[in-house]
């Protein structure tokens, strides 16, 4: 009798097998009948076959996208020492590991979950960091060379004299891309910093990996200029923005638009009011709003946005002038007011908008009219940007009272200046040495985040090159601004500081550190006037798996003798695991994680059963992900009798913990719901 039941593997999942899997299952006659994809079918079916065409190929390309597509045994370890308030965490969390290892992982509960990512990789100058992508067991292992106890990664310069100096920096970036990809949601966005060392081919990179059509803007970022220059000063960087898919956010009628100071504080405000009046008592929210105003002090940003005082279903909104922004309007057609049946005022310049458009907003309750027709009615602009209010019309002239007519949001340019020393000297302050050389703008950064987020407060901002931490401390302060409830992973390889740097000398033995005390006095609040915030996060870090492998799996690149050495460890392994008992906290984290249980995820114990201690695991994903956990190598029957009954309910055991019969049952019971570890 052959027993079948749900064996979660220790490894990530495998991309390359899933790919195939899915063209096998939609096209299976590009398949051999030893099911392996035939690639001159392929060609044929494409009409590719001998034709010439554009490509981006560099030497190693192949290998790099295996190496993202293969997966891993790796795990990740919670590290409750280096936490802060981690019972407030919320999602918020710092990895300290290799970070195309760490991406894998991540794909097992954050795959299609993550809102915006921003990433500044190494600009491969000739003396920056480039990750070293030699992680395969068996020989110069990952976690030998980045444990703390080795004190962390050496560093390896890729210098220009190389004559493979592009390649190298293509094969890091390109496998982590594709990764990266696979964790946005189809909302979800992804910036890319960079300076002229490499801008072209990360765009194709980019183009390639996301989609030409998915490529938004290329943002210029001026940062400094050098007077001493031969010929020209360089002094700007970019970000190269591109969407998971276009398409999907503009069928979604997404709208971007970038605050101005005082806006969010009315928009949360607003929030709070509408939870305690109602959803549609807009005269009642209009009241309590209005009220708020008066009771700002005048220096308050949201003072001078005080016109946002009537509500409607769309949320606040001002009242600006319907007439055409020129003096030669075309539309001087009568508008009849709806209670007096009379013509309205039609201002001097004419209407705004053509007759249709014009009809358009008033069936879409975009256009107010007075309490007659003495008066020209007026349009309505939110302070939530709608894509039913947008019109390409110039924002900035005068209304008619005089004063300027420009939004609280606006469209943001594909340009910006920030000089580099403000934020240099910010961590500087915070910190109290300069500890890490050019770290990003955080406010830049909050700016950017909420732009592309919109009105998604509580979504993921992933940063896998985390450096000094600006992304959290972005997330940190837009969630303090408009009391949002975004999350922050950030990832950071512990790669070491040099011995005789400012940054080793107070401490700071890898970058690592770096990142989460720098995330930390934001948090416990920094300064002459410390502001504290209510957060938290969690550390992580890259780890060896638990759990021994369950087969071997020769490497065809390997020699005979290293194929043998393999084997040799992979047997001695094996051999241990029969005596070694294995780390409960080691064992827990890295099956929930395998398991699809974001980092959030909280454990309450069931207390009606005693012999083992049971679990009942939930996260914060939507919709969460539920469970009935229990993490020991032997289960009492009355655990396996209660464990039997709980049809219905996902249950995750130890392979280690179930005999045959054991397992017979309990998959005959639960079906499905059982997964076996």
């Amino acid at each position: 009798m052959t027993i079948t039941h749900p064996l979660q593997s220790i490894q990530t999942p495998d991309l390359m097998h899933e790919r195939l899997a899915r063209l096998k299952t939609e096209f299976p006659d590009l398949f051999t009948n030893e099911g392996q994809l035939n690639p001159a079918e392929l060609l044929r079916l494409t009409g590719q076959a001998g034709r010439e065409h554009f490509d981006f190929q560099w030497w190693g390309k192949s290998a790099a996208k295996r190496k993202a597509f293969s997966p891993t045994t790796a795990a990740l370890r919670y590290d409750a020492a280096r936490s802060v308030n981690p019972e407030i965490a919320g999602g918020n969390a710092i990895i300290e590991g290799e970070n195309l290892e760490v991406l894998k992982l991540l794909l097992c509960a954050y795959r299609g979950q993550v809102k915006c990512i921003y990433i500044d990789p190494p600009y491969n100058t000739g003396n920056d960091f480039v990750y070293k992508d030699n992680f395969k067991e068996g020989e110069r292992a990952y976690w030998e060379r980045t444990g703390v106890s080795e004190g962390g990664v050496k560093t390896s310069t890729n210098t220009r004299a190389d004559g493979r100096f592009h390649s190298h920096w293509l094969n890091m970036i390109y496998p982590r891309l594709l990764v990266a990809r696979q964790l946005l949601r189809e909302d979800g966005v992804i910036f890319v910093s960079i300076d002229d060392n490499e801008v072209t081919h990360l765009r194709k990179v980019m183009d390639e990996v996301f989609g030409e059509g998915n490529f938004v803007a290329c943002i210029v970022w001026e940062k400094t200029r050098k007077n001493d220059a031969r010929f020209f000063s360089i002094g700007h960087e970019y970000m190269l923005l591109y969407a998971k898919d276009l398409e999907h956010l503009k069928v979604l009628g997404v709208l971007w638009r970038d605050v101005k100071p005082g806006a969010p504080e009315i928009i949360a405000e607003w929030r709070a009011i509408k939870s305690r009046v109602g959803e549609t008592n807009y005269e009642a929210q209009q009241v309590e709003l209005r009220t708020w105003y008066q009771q700002l002090p005048k220096t308050h940003p949201s003072k001078k946005l005080s016109r946002y005082k009537s509500v409607d279903k769309w949320g606040p909104w001002r009242d600006d002038n319907l007439s055409w922004p020129g003096e030669d309007g075309e539309n001087y057609e009568e508008l009849i007011h709806p209670v007096t049946k009379q013509p309205c005022k039609i201002p001097e310049g004419g209407w705004r908008y053509d007759p249709k458009e014009m009809q358009r907003r008033i069936d879409a309750a975009l256009i107010e009219f007075r309490k007659d027709h003495n008066d020209p009615p007026v349009r309505k602009t939110h302070l939530l940007p709608i894509p039913e209010e947008a019109d390409g019309l110039d924002e900035g002239a005068a209304d008619a009272d005089g004063e300027s007519a420009q939004p609280a949001m606006k469209v943001l340019g594909s340009y910006l200046y920030r000089q580099a020393q403000v934020s240099v000297k910010r961590l500087k302050a915070l910190l109290g040495s300069k500890a890490f050389n050019n770290p990003k703008d955080h406010e830049i950064l909050s700016q950017y985040i909420r732009y592309v987020m919109a009105d998604d407060q509580s979504g993921i901002v992933l940063d896998f090159f985390g450096g000094s931490g600006s992304t959290a401390h972005a997330v940190l302060e837009m969630n303090k601004t408009d009391k949002g409830k975004r999350k922050f992973v950030l990832v950071q390889i512990p790669e070491t500081t040099e011995v005789k740097s400012i940054a080793s000398k107070n401490g700071f033995k890898k970058i690592s550190d770096i990142t989460i005390e720098r995330v930390k006095r934001v948090i416990q609040g920094y300064g002459d006037n410390p502001q504290p915030i209510d957060a938290g996060f969690k550390v992580f870090t890259l780890q060896k798996s638990a759990f021994p492998r369950a087969d071997f799996s020769p490497d065809p690149d390997a020699t005979e003798a290293d194929q043998l050495a393999a084997l040799k460890a992979f047997i001695a392994a094996k051999e241990a695991s029969l005596f070694n008992t294995l780390d409960p906290q080691a064992v827990r984290d890295e099956v929930l994680l395998k398991c699809g249980f974001q980092l959030d995820v909280q454990l309450t114990p069931i207390a009606e059963v005693t012999a083992n201690p049971l679990y009942r695991a939930r996260d914060q994903q939507t919709p969460p992900r539920e469970a009935i956990v229990c993490f020991d190598s032997h289960l009492d029957t009355t655990t396996l009798e209660w464990l039997r009954q709980q049809k219905g309910h996902r249950v995750i055991v130890l392979e280690a913990a179930l005999d045959t019969t054991g397992k017979w049952n309990l998959h005959h019971q639960l079906g499905d719901g059982l997964v076996v570890f």
